[in-house]
């Protein structure tokens, strides 16, 4: 390069910098790639713009908040499934559980296909994409219909759950990595908090939704009209999911994913898994067995109902069963609400560990002293009701938001598909595999009870474990950090990183270089950025 125009583009690297610091992308002012530690850190201390901003509070809400589809589509169809299970006897005799399992099914293949789609095409358009299925399907599911024949409305019925899992799926690696990218741009002190508030505490509004409409339904429609009230249920998540629609059309793209783009057929994937495989391993088994055991973690939901309804259980109004599963469903709200703060304040991976433990604590006490506990159900409610908040103020606040803080921005996508998906087919296994264990007593034997849950807390002591050890801390500007060190990694392996980075109209892809992108459209700034 010319001394004379070393000088200009220097002189001119600053200017921008000073006008545009918290756009700069993550690479250095040379178009060489990052080989030197120093130029490394030197490059990476561009000052971000993380003044707070109720605009920034909003764009992560759009991008988390869809997240309500996932604890009302899978809460409403247990409730559904009640219903359909009156009304149509014979065939949910054989269909009920595929009509449960199939939304798992398709959950796993949006989290896996749209985790690729958004490291290769972008945040945005994948959570539009998402946010469209599941408004499409779920009006499909609503209206189930096969020329009158209830065999065949049944069967359709499946078909369209399958195609809202995977929406609701899609919401994964796309709204949830979006919003904590978005997350990176706020103060310090609370980065973490707008994350968990959109994406953990609004999938615990919507499981207490997903009983609290069929219960209200129940009493404007009564008993009489089940067909209307189970349409109805399914179709009602039209609606939040149209007001956030608007919002994610006008949001931008976040300045760390356009900062760390990589064309996918660019990334160097064996590089990436020497680089994250025991990272993704680790948080894939945490996730994989909260997941796993939180079926028999709700199982004291049904005895609790059983207890207070007494023999009229199976008889009783079906608004009185729909109001008490709301209410258990609520037990989980104080603490994913105050899982939002801690996470911030301790730091997710202490906020995790510290409710886990307590979590369990309680589990094994309910569990012992659980023939006497049964007697006063008062109390046995208590105590309850703190076991569901811790395990929301632990896992349920803080595993989403480990993976999504713990790659690079250019496969973020992927790896926290890949580690969601793992589980959610730790949710499908155990479904079965503790109804399998408790096969073997009766429902009126306390071990019906005491054992599946013995087994959940002994393997969430091995979660225990394996956080403690082997999964790292995510504190504030976490994401930025972990691109440098991914960039480092990659230098160090002859891996140009001077073609990451997505230029847009008002950012330049590298300074300093005769590869100088301003003022493109969209089009030609990815054929530019990625020939």
């Amino acid at each position: 390069m010319a001394e004379g125009t070393g000088s200009s583009n220097e002189q001119e690297a600053e200017q921008w910098v000073q006008e545009h610091h918290h756009k700069l992308p993550l690479e250095e002012l040379d178009p060489t790639p990052l080989e030197n530690t120093k130029e490394l850190e030197n490059a990476a201390a561009v000052e971000l713009d993380q003044r707070f901003t109720w605009k920034k509070i909003g764009t992560i809400a759009a991008c988390g908040t869809a997240l309500f589809s996932d604890g009302y589509v899978n809460g409403s169809m247990g409730n559904v499934n009640t219903i359909l299970s009156k009304l149509y006897k014979d065939v949910m005799q054989d269909k009920s559980s595929t009509v449960t399992a199939i939304g798992f099914a398709g959950t796993v293949v949006g989290m896996l296909s749209f985790g690729y789609y958004s490291d290769a095409v972008g945040r945005k358009s994948g959570m539009i994409i998402a946010v469209l299925i599941i408004i499409v399907f779920s009006a499909l599911s609503s209206g189930a219909y096969y020329k009158g024949e209830t065999v065949g409305m049944v069967n359709m019925l499946i078909a369209w759950r399958f195609f809202t899992g995977v929406g609701v799926g899609a919401e994964y690696p796309t709204g949830s990595v979006a919003a904590a990218e978005q997350s990176e741009e706020l103060p310090k002190k609370m980065q973490h908090t707008p994350f968990v508030l959109s994406t953990n505490f609004v999938l615990c509004l919507g499981s207490v939704a997903a009983s609290f409409v069929p219960l209200v339904l129940t009493w404007i429609c009564g008993e009489n009209h089940n067909r209307l009230i189970w349409r109805l249920t399914l179709g009602l998540v039209i609606v939040p999911c149209l007001l956030v629609l608007p919002f994610r059309l006008v949001i931008k793209q976040s300045s760390l994913y356009k900062k760390g783009a990589l064309s996918v057929r660019k990334i160097p994937y064996i590089l990436v898994i020497r680089y994250y495989w025991f990272r993704l391993l680790c948080i894939s088994v945490v996730w994989f067995i909260y997941d796993f055991i939180n079926m028999p973690f709700g199982l004291f939901s049904s005895m609790i109902t059983t207890t207070i309804l007494g023999k009229s259980a199976d008889t009783a109004p079906q608004w009185q069963a729909f109001g008490w599963s709301t209410l258990i469903a609520a037990f989980g709200l104080p603490g994913a609400l105050l899982g939002a703060f801690t996470a911030s304040f301790i730091g997710p991976k202490r906020s995790f560990m510290i409710a886990l433990a307590l979590q369990i604590i309680i589990g094994f006490i309910m569990s012992g002293l659980f023939s006497k506990l049964k007697d006063s159900m008062a109390a046995f409610c208590v105590v309850y009701g703190l076991f569901q908040s811790f395990g929301q103020l632990g896992p349920g606040s803080n595993l989403g938001l480990l993976a999504s803080k713990s790659s690079a921005a250019c496969v973020k996508g992927q790896f926290y598909g890949v580690a969601a998906a793992i589980g959610k087919i730790g949710a499908f296994g155990g479904t079965y595999a503790f109804k399998t264990l408790q096969s073997h007593y009766t429902k009126d034997d306390d071990r019906w009870y005491t054992v599946p849950f013995y087994l959940a807390s002994s393997l969430a002591c091995v979660s225990l474990v394996i956080l403690t050890l082997f999964i790292q801390e995510r504190n504030a500007d976490c994401q930025y950090q972990e691109e440098i060190d991914f960039r480092r990694f990659l230098a160090q392996h002859d891996f140009d990183t001077g073609q990451m980075g997505l230029p847009d109209d008002t950012s330049i892809k590298t300074i300093g270089s005769g590869d100088t992108f301003i003022g493109l459209d969209e089009k030609d700034a990815h054929e530019r950025a990625y020939p």
